[in-house]
């Protein structure tokens, strides 16, 4: 059986275990980009969430587990939102409108990819692991756009080499939140998607 992290919380209440974890998460997504995940202590994360440090420990046992939380939170988000776009009977504007929400969803969560991908090194081994692994599922979702647009000769791309254009798509999209600094002066968001969308095209779009 597959081993997962588990948050442990004293607390029963589902629907308020919920509530509490996502204003934590908030709260630890602020302070771990301004200050990173070392230098931000449990203290400040619960006064950030608007609670005390005995309310936080009912709902975490480490500094670690909010960590974990802002990770699995960005990925569910975007499995949430992905997972249910039509494969569009694998074409390629069903492609392009795939990898369009999803560098929207990029746009709207920059600062919790940021902090996810400077600061998930800190997480627990199993912890790490399950997030690699939701990670790996965000990649399969484009992977099988993929081999759909492939199976109706609408892209033009070799079996072996659509695991590769599915990591070049999440890698593009994440690109956003790393260098919006510099790439916003330039482009908006959607004439970031039309460039990056024209130039994974270019090369794989049969004539």
């Amino acid at each position: 059986m597959e081993k997962t992290h588990n948050v442990k919380s004293s607390v029963k209440d589902a629907v308020l275990i919920e509530k509490r974890r996502e204003q934590m998460i908030q709260g630890a997504v602020k302070l771990f980009k301004e200050k990173g995940f070392h230098r931000a202590t449990t203290r400040e994360i619960a006064k950030e969430a608007g609670f005390s440090i005995g309310t936080l420990y009912e709902y975490i046992r480490t500094k670690e587990d909010v960590l974990y939380l802002v990770c699995d939170s960005i990925y569910n988000e975007v499995l949430s939102r992905l997972s249910s776009l039509p494969k569009q009977e694998g074409t390629i504007d069903g492609l392009r409108i795939a990898i369009s929400q999803y560098f929207h969803l990029i746009d709207d969560m920059s600062d919790e990819f940021l902090v996810m991908y400077q600061e998930s090194k800190s997480l627990p081994k199993d912890a790490l692991q399950y997030v690699l692994k939701k990670e790996m599922e965000m990649v399969a979702l484009f992977e099988s756009l993929l081999q759909a647009c492939a199976k109706t000769e609408e892209l033009r791309i070799a079996p072996a080499d659509i695991g590769i254009a599915a990591h070049h798509i999440v890698v593009q999209g994440q690109m956003w939140a790393f260098r919006r600094w510099a790439l916003h002066k330039n482009y908006t968001i959607e004439e970031y998607i039309r460039v990056q969308t024209d130039q994974l095209f270019r090369g794989i779009v049969g004539e």
